[in-house]
């Protein structure tokens, strides 16, 4: 057992995590886990110092998760207001201290995360165990990583913008859907579809192609109505995103090459599991042309665990420690 105590985080556009790791047997374990909305605090680092001022055992480094890219060891979180640099996290004693994108920390925790906090959306019970494995997926934003494996077994992760890659129709109904975000948006992105408010900008276009009003501006009104009643309106959209996550789930693991698997995250799909493996999905994940037995080999899960960033942002703190 190492001894060591360090913070970890995983900060988002809607909600701050954070939590004191150690390293038991190799494998990082999770204590004194405390949660809150972003705006509960003006700045992230009084948000850190309330957390740490809160525990018993102080942490004497750690490594937070920020949603966006990383520059220069700070950054503006894509969706919050918040700031964030290591050099403001030093002044509270936390040395060393690393920011690191909420998916590339995704992207460590998922080969740790118990196989019972894992559910299958179709493929193979295990891939690759020496390939590369992606994660992704739609919260209030869309992520994207993958965890690169070399011929040694040795690990690096990649952290990306992938969710601002542009959005890939795959049917006329797409096509049409891509023409109607096109009036509001220059660029439409993979991100203006498949995360919370994309939900909202989907059914607002399919409302349009069928030539009807809808009055519903709240996604989580979309994902409620289509789990009560999947032949509803907004059980089409709710099936219409399900699909466009596979196809691009499915552009991810061939770009990437992710034969040891594709790991979904993010705070809408553990919400919704039993609609989305009723869904085209997984055809879509598959439907690749002449790739389609490639991608038949490759196992899709989503992380139930709903601290599977923090054990990713733990073994990178260990990491830096030296241990």
């Amino acid at each position: 057992m190492n001894d060591k105590t360090l913070l970890v985080g995983d900060v988002g556009g809607t909600n701050a995590r954070f939590a004191l790791a150690r390293m038991v047997d190799g494998q990082p374990v999770l204590d004194h886990h405390d949660s809150f909305p972003a705006e509960t605090y003006p700045t992230f680092l009084e948000g850190v110092a309330a957390f740490i001022d809160g525990c018993e055992v102080k942490p004497t480094g750690g490594v937070i998760a920020v949603a966006g890219p990383v520059t220069d060891g700070a950054i503006d979180l894509t969706n919050s207001p918040w700031q964030v640099s290591e050099s403001e996290l030093q002044t509270l004693g936390l040395k060393p201290v690393k920011l690191i994108n909420d998916f590339e920390a995704l992207a460590w925790g998922a080969p740790v995360v118990p196989a019972d906090q894992l559910e299958s959306l179709g493929g193979p019970v295990d891939g690759d165990p020496h390939s590369t494995v992606a994660v992704l997926g739609p919260g209030t934003g869309f992520g994207v990583a993958a965890l690169v494996r070399d011929a040694h077994s040795k690990e690096m992760a990649m952290p990306s913008e992938g969710g601002h890659a542009c959005f890939p129709p795959g049917d006329p109904v797409e096509d049409e859907i891509l023409r109607i975000l096109r009036r509001r948006y220059d660029r439409v992105s993979i991100e203006r579809l498949i995360c919370g408010p994309g939900l909202l900008n989907m059914h607002r276009a399919l409302a349009e192609i069928d030539g009807r009003e809808t009055h519903v501006d709240d996604p989580a009104e979309i994902t409620k109505t289509a789990l009560a009643d999947p032949n509803s309106p907004c059980g089409a959209t709710l099936a219409r995103f399900c699909a466009i996550l596979g196809a691009v789930a499915g552009d991810i693991a061939l770009t990437t090459g992710a034969r040891g698997g594709v790991y979904i995250a993010g705070g809408i799909v553990p919400r919704i599991l039993p609609f989305i493996k009723a869904s085209p999905f997984r055809q879509r994940f598959e439907r690749k042309g002449r790739f389609k037995d490639y991608m038949s080999e490759i196992p899709t899960k989503v992380i139930m665990h709903k601290h599977a960033a923090l054990l990713g942002a733990a073994r990178v703190a260990f990491a830096e420690s030296g241990q």
